[in-house]
């Protein structure tokens, strides 16, 4: 046997009813507010609103530079293993077509011609170069070269993809570039063995 809510409390009508009366109830209020002569409600809500608004952008753009940087090591992630399992090597890609690659796994947030690949062996797991790289600029374009071998058999590979996110002022100031023309660096890095 199984309990059921009484009609009464189901009924289309009680239910239009009910939503009715609280929208006559928030209609009531914001007329309230509306007519107010103090001015201490509006001026509350002002003082109040600009930080919560700007806390709120800062919030987005936190969230999205997190969730770029996530998608990016993801990508890089799933592109790298051409390299590692020696695909690369055997059809030879291009760094070009290396960066298709990268593009054709990445979910769609980037601009695909803006990744920047450097891929070169390591004599050891020790000395391999993971360390943010210093970019150069000559106006909005990033002049520096970047390596692309894609190494031997059983070699120590290093592979860095970079990519320059833009990033907004906000009404607090809050402001997370690290590089010239409001970007933010990010950088994927993975650091494996080719397979024989």
């Amino acid at each position: 046997m199984t309990a059921s809510l009484p009609r009464s409390l189901v009924a289309p009508s009680r239910l239009a009813a009910l939503i009715a009366s609280l929208l006559r109830g928030a209609s009531a209020r914001l007329r309230r507010f509306g007519r107010k002569q103090d001015g201490s409600a509006a001026i509350e809500f002002a003082i109040v609103s600009v930080p919560f608004i700007g806390l709120a952008l800062a919030i987005v753009q936190v969230g999205l530079i997190y969730f770029a940087q996530e998608a990016l090591e993801s990508t890089v992630e799933t592109t790298m293993r051409l390299v590692l399992t020696g695909q690369a090597a055997s059809s030879s890609t291009t760094q070009a077509q290396f960066k298709t690659d990268l593009c054709n796994n990445s979910p769609g947030l980037f601009v695909c011609a803006n990744f920047m690949v450097d891929l070169q062996p390591a004599t050891s797991f020790s000395a391999a170069n993971v360390a943010k790289p210093t970019l150069t600029f000559s106006g909005n374009t990033v002049t520096n070269t970047w390596q692309y071998n894609l190494g031997t058999p059983g070699q120590i590979m290093v592979l860095r993809v970079m990519y320059l996110w833009p990033v907004f002022l906000g009404p607090l100031n809050m402001y997370w570039s690290n590089e010239p023309n409001n970007q933010l660096l990010l950088m994927a890095t993975s650091v494996f063995v080719n397979e024989p």
